[in-house]
This record gives C-alpha cells, structure tokens and sequence, in this order.
C-alpha cells in the first residue's frame, strides 16, 4: 500500500477518534498538532489503525513513533 493511501486511511481514522472533521493529515503531524491528542485518545487511535488495518504493533515500534510519517511507514512494514 502506498503512503499517501495509508494517510488518507488515517486521516479518516483521526477524524473519527478525535472528533475533529478539520483533521488535515500530513508526514509531520505530530501530538502538538492536534487538539485532542491526548494519552488515551493515542491509545484509542492506535487501536483503531492497527484494527482498519488488520496489524498489531510491538511496543518497540510505537516508542519509535515522532510523528504520523512514522506512523505511516511502521503500517506499510506491517503490510509488506
């Protein structure tokens, strides 16, 4: 799957968890970025990514994680 596809399934993801319809996703969104984004939201978001697209992350991963551009290549390495 393409980058820019697997953002665009992420900006419908964030919408939703975060309830914020002007969510405009890109590789360096970070946490500061969006209003919302809080512990338990993260939590929520990344379970909703890993259950749309059908992967589980290992804690190491996530640690790893600085913004969505990360976030996005940590699905595209699950997906492949």
């Amino acid at each position: 799957m393409e980058k820019n596809e697997i953002l665009k399934e992420l900006n419908k993801i964030f919408i939703k968890i975060f309830e914020d319809d002007s969510i405009v996703l890109n590789e360096n969104t970070t946490t500061e970025d969006v209003a919302a984004w809080d512990s338990l939201n993260h939590i929520q978001m990344i379970t909703a990514v890993e259950k749309h697209f059908k992967i589980r992350f290992e804690l190491n991963d996530l640690l790893n994680f600085k913004n969505v551009g990360d976030l996005c290549e940590g699905i595209q390495k699950k997906l492949s």
